[in-house]
């Protein structure tokens, strides 16, 4: 297991919300591929949303660039 890896899981198991939106970014900008890279940037979004995270709307500008979130 990655150091990554058990950073994510510590933060899920704390309830550390700015924490996972954190490693999301980190994981998805170390992703391999552009669905590991989707799957990350989705996750990071969806934590960011719950908690009104700055960097919530460049989240969903790179999904929207992904064509993996439709615009408004």
């Amino acid at each position: 297991m990655s150091d990554l890896d058990t950073r994510l899981l510590a933060a899920h198991a704390s309830g550390d919300l700015h924490a996972l939106v954190t490693l999301y970014q980190t994981a998805a900008d170390g992703a391999e591929t552009e669905d590991a890279r989707g799957f990350y940037l989705t996750h990071a979004h969806v934590f960011a949303l719950e908690i009104g995270h700055p960097d919530t709307a460049c989240l969903r500008a790179a999904l929207i660039a992904m064509g993996r979130e439709t615009p408004l």
